[in-house]
């Protein structure tokens, strides 16, 4: 596995750095091996092994607005009700879709939206009753892995 500047060869179980070689024991490349993800990162002689955790619990929802004041207004009233950990506006985003059997198009703003599981059902009921659209996107793609701070932290702000 060639990295930038970091070369881990697995058959003799060498860590290779730029002015350092690191022998590992076979244990420790079995279980380098069977993770998912494995970033190393190089700080003055230590090397720091990073790894995702499952991410199973958590979802990103997907909701679209006519505009960044409505969609201000609905990221607002979720962390308020502590239904999301973080909201992302994506404006000026460009919507191509069927509407009333014809194809129609305009300016929106797209919600990302990070939360967990456990509060998917309250919020969307809290989009659909403040949501000035007829029939508003409210789109649940399932999370599987992230970073470890970041999933405590997402955990936490969805209490």
């Amino acid at each position: 596995l060639a990295l930038p500047t970091t070369t881990l060869a697995l058959p003799t179980t060498t860590l290779a750095l730029p002015t350092t070689t690191l022998a590992l024991p076979t244990t420790t490349l079995a279980r380098l091996k069977s993770l998912k993800s494995v970033r190393l990162k190089r700080t003055g002689a230590t090397v720091t092994i990073q790894t995702m955790k499952p991410a199973t619990r958590f979802a990103l929802v997907l909701v679209t607005a006519p505009d960044l004041k409505t969609a201000r207004t609905l990221a607002r009233a979720a962390l308020t009700a502590k239904l999301i950990a973080c909201a992302n506006l994506v404006p000026k985003l460009e919507s191509h879709y069927w509407w009333q059997g014809k194809i129609e198009s305009s300016a929106e703003v797209l919600l990302l939206l990070k939360t967990s599981k456990a509060k998917l059902a309250a919020l969307e009921r809290l989009i659909i009753a403040k949501h000035p659209y007829e029939t508003p996107e409210f789109l649940v793609l399932p999370l599987t892995a992230g970073n470890a701070k970041y999933l405590a932290w997402l955990a936490e702000s969805c209490r």
